[in-house]
């Protein structure tokens, strides 16, 4: 080739002469942007919009699977089911004994056991610089550190739980104990005992299951006695978490089996009636088996008791279900931006045919659009990110989450990567638009439309947004409605003038327990006050006891330990017989019962009535048995959540609970002010838990009432794209069809039949967006309300009422446009 080869069409340029290029794409890009401000000032709100949302979702999702993803690999809980109870969840804890029984086993590298350091029903406060600061603490046995992969800032973790007096603190509790986490040395004081901080742990690398603030060896002096004996020997069988470390070649099904027989082997282990072991047909009294530690914040169907409360646990349906919203309100967005784009370039077709004749490549112009998406991609990016941290604390709050660590560099980048990875497939479609554009046509007055193939992909774009919108509001609808009714249903008593009280000693055995009863009870406006094991619509501590009838099997109930006076103070009257009575009864009598109409068919009494007067028999842990008999038979209260249904109970005269219910006509914060008022001459070294009763039944539903408000608020964003593309598509239709309207004027066509013309197509698209969507909203729906056992009667409506908002909203979006329809100037649209 010679040397002035390099000056035909086609040859390589330098580099130079490239940049040059680039420059003037861009420039051009930036002109026909600026040029257009308030359509792009649209596509950019709109698609800074749904990557705000996609950011905020996806960073709900990114927690959900970091939580326990910084553990070393191999770790697994062994969790249990009593099959012989009521209800027989799954529980994280076992027998500690197994943590001896599962170290012995070939493929386990490690077995320790913890327990919290107070029960958390009842909680631990300490006392650092004369404040009283509630702390969650474990004991744990020797290897918890190693084998969680904790580290040190000062200090030696295993010398410091090897001490009576030593404790180990999180830096973030050593910062609110003492300001610094420089902590190593000083004291504080739990329950009338001076610990000293012998260490101070490095932060976790993300969220876990098993959170704590402090932690303490088993030779801890603020360890009670018994439970120290038991980690150290397991003679009792009672429950603790067992966390096991298997070798990479370990079988966690075989270390299980392992497990379940060693469990019936154990000393402390219950054993069951003949009767019991037949009603099981084949399963195991005590069931085991092993959860990976990593997958645990998945479990979200795990029980609660005294001990332990199942913690921060999240559906992986609702993960993987956010996670689709949060994809689908991208790809909202991503054709909110096609729509737009696409009506712009067929207005610019004299523009293009232009630089078409002047020698412009379609390289070029591909480029120019590319340049135009990328560069309304990128401010789009930007501005989604700052609402996005913007609305973090409010996001965290609504999805009840700690999500202070979204904006990693991690997901940032990944937000930043999907807005380019969007600019550049939004522009594939209006390249294309633009490279087909005949300049012949264009400039002879004759400009191209699309073709009816590119036609109909816009309106089924704007189709699948009409139907994410209805589909979206009417879900979040039916979980709005549906835990509205949960919170508010009946839940046998008037919770208004209720307080819930929570003490940190059973009132049984406790002389302070029970002065502060006398204390709250002498208050002016206080009517009274009860004890109960736990409060209605709570199940933090639930006991289950075997009970027969004679001559009949042996059936779990469900115990629930109240005081005399406790349904006289909740004004709850008996459906048959009597409840119990203060003027006849006596706090911790043994021998009356009371049966709600579960329990009473349970034990085989064909109407419930016939079990008044009856004597059942009660078989205790030890396997004694003794005579109790049946007074009346309650009416059904909600102690369980809508989605369970009603658990046989049978109510005992004990004051062996630590939950007070005190009933006041005072308002609730004058009452919660008495209660804090008189707390601290009774209970110095510990913090109060107060809550209206109806606060706790409504706290069942809680992650319901957050999941509404996360999918209204993708509802609102999915009909503010669907508007966008309504009025879009309407747009290109008054233009697409501007002869025809006219010559329809001409012809006669009154103003209204004209605008009919333009909302016409926009109905049609609804109807086909109800076509699409409302099957599986109502698939999804049926899903989430099939773990209900009542439902919401207003539930039926929430489809409807979702396409009623999504066709009103779209008709409202092209109503502009079929306004100017109607003033349209036949002259202007007949000129050539």
């Amino acid at each position: 080739m010679s040397a002035h080869d390099s000056s035909r069409p086609g040859s390589r340029v330098g580099p130079h002469f490239r940049r040059r290029v680039d420059f003037l794409i861009l420039r051009t890009a930036w002109r026909a942007l600026a040029a257009a401000r308030w359509q792009t000032l649209l596509a950019t709100s709109a698609l800074a919009l749904g990557l705000a949302v996609f950011t905020l979702l996806s960073g709900f999702v990114g927690h959900a699977l970091g939580v326990n993803a910084h553990l070393p690999e191999g770790l697994y809980l062994v969790r249990q089911r009593d099959n012989t109870a009521a209800q027989a969840p799954w529980f994280d804890q076992a027998p500690m004994a197994l943590a001896r029984a599962a170290a012995a086993l070939p493929g386990v590298a490690g077995a320790t056991v913890l327990v919290p350091l107070r029960p958390e029903m009842k909680g631990l406060t300490v006392r650092a610089g004369g404040r009283l600061v509630p702390v969650q603490g474990l004991t744990v046995l020797p290897g918890f550190a190693d084998m969680m992969g904790l580290r040190a800032i000062d200090g030696d973790v295993e010398a410091a739980l090897a001490r009576p007096d030593g404790i180990v603190l999180t830096r973030a509790t050593a910062l609110r104990l003492f300001g610094t986490a420089d902590a190593v040395g000083r004291t504080l004081r739990a329950e009338g005992r001076v610990l000293r901080v012998a260490a101070v742990l490095v932060p976790q690398a993300g969220p876990t299951t098993l959170p704590f603030d402090a932690l303490t060896g088993v030779a801890s002096a603020i360890v009670e006695p018994a439970i120290r004996e038991e980690m150290l020997t397991g003679a009792q069988g009672w429950p603790g978490k067992v966390l096991l470390r298997l070798a990479p070649d370990a079988s966690p099904e075989a270390i299980a089996a392992a497990l379940q027989a060693a469990v019936e082997r154990l000393p402390g282990t219950q054993r069951h009636a003949p009767d019991v072991i037949a009603r099981l047909a084949g399963r195991k009294p005590l069931e085991l088996g092993l959860a990976p530690l990593r997958s645990a914040y998945f479990d979200h169907e795990l029980g609660s008791n005294f001990l332990w409360s199942a913690g921060e646990r999240v559906n992986p349906v609702l993960v993987a279900g956010l996670g689709a919203v949060a994809l689908l309100i991208l790809a909202l967005a991503g054709a909110n931006y096609v729509n737009l784009a696409a009506v712009r370039v067929l207005r610019r077709q004299r523009e293009l045919a232009v630089r078409k004749v002047l020698g412009a490549r379609a390289r070029d112009i591909a480029a120019q659009c590319v340049a135009e998406a990328l560069t309304v991609a990128l401010a789009a990016t930007t501005i989604g990110l700052l609402l996005a941290w913007l609305a973090q604390p409010a996001f965290a709050a609504l999805a009840g989450r700690d999500l202070s660590a979204m904006f990693g560099a991690a997901h940032v980048a990944g937000v930043v990567a999907t807005g380019i990875a969007l600019g550049c497939a939004a522009a594939a479609y209006p390249a294309w638009l633009a490279l087909r554009v005949r300049p012949d046509r264009a400039l002879s007055g004759k400009p191209d439309t699309e073709s009816r193939g590119a036609a109909r992909a816009r309106r089924v774009l704007t189709v699948l947004q009409l139907a994410v919108a209805m589909g979206v509001a009417g879900v979040a609808l039916a979980i709005a409605w549906q835990a509205r009714y949960a919170a508010q249903a009946a839940p046998g008593f008037d919770p208004r003038p209720l307080t819930l009280v929570d003490v940190p000693e059973q009132v049984r055995f406790s002389d302070k327990a029970r002065g502060f009863m006398a204390a709250i009870a002498a208050q002016p406006g206080i009517d009274g006050v009860a004890v109960s094991l736990d409060a209605v619509g709570r199940s933090e501590d639930t006991l289950g006891r075997s009970y027969q009838k004679p001559g009949g099997q042996g059936m779990t109930l469900e115990v629930r330990w109240v005081g005399a006076n406790f349904f006289t103070l909740y004004n709850i009257r008996a459906r048959a017989g009597r409840l119990f009575d203060p003027r006849l009864d006596r706090d911790d009598d043994p021998h009356p019962l009371v049966l709600n109409e579960v329990a009473a068919r349970t034990l085989g009494f064909t109407d419930p009535a016939q079990a008044v007067g009856q004597t059942v028999l009660f078989r205790d842990w030890d396997g004694k048995v003794s005579p109790r008999s049946v007074i009346g038979i309650a009416p059904p209260l909600r102690f369980q959540s809508l989605r369970e249904p009603p658990r046989p109970i049978a109510f005992e005269l004990s004051t062996g609970g630590a939950t007070l219910t005190v009933r006041s006509a005072l308002p609730a914060a004058r009452v919660d002010a008495l209660v804090r008022q008189l707390w601290p001459r009774w209970f110095p070294d510990a913090l109060p838990r107060i809550a209206p009763a109806g606060a706790v039944l409504e706290r069942n539903y809680a992650d319901d009432a957050r999941l509404a408000r996360l999918l209204a608020i993708a509802a609102g964003v999915a009909l503010a794209f669907s508007a966008a593309g309504c009025y879009a598509l309407s747009a290109h239709t008054v233009q697409r069809r501007a002869k025809e309207i006219v010559l329809r004027k001409l012809h006669g066509a009154p103003g209204s039949a004209v605008g009919l013309l333009v909302l016409r197509e926009t109905g049609t698209l609804a109807v086909l967006g109800a076509v699409a969507g409302l099957p599986v909203a109502a698939l999804v729906i049926e899903r989430y309300l099939a773990g209900y056992v009542e439902r919401a009667p207003a539930g039926q409506w929430a489809l409807p009422c979702a396409v009623a908002a999504t066709v009103a909203v779209a008709l409202v979006a092209a109503a502009r446009h079929a306004w100017l329809a109607t003033r349209a100037a036949p002259a202007a649209a007949l000129r050539v």
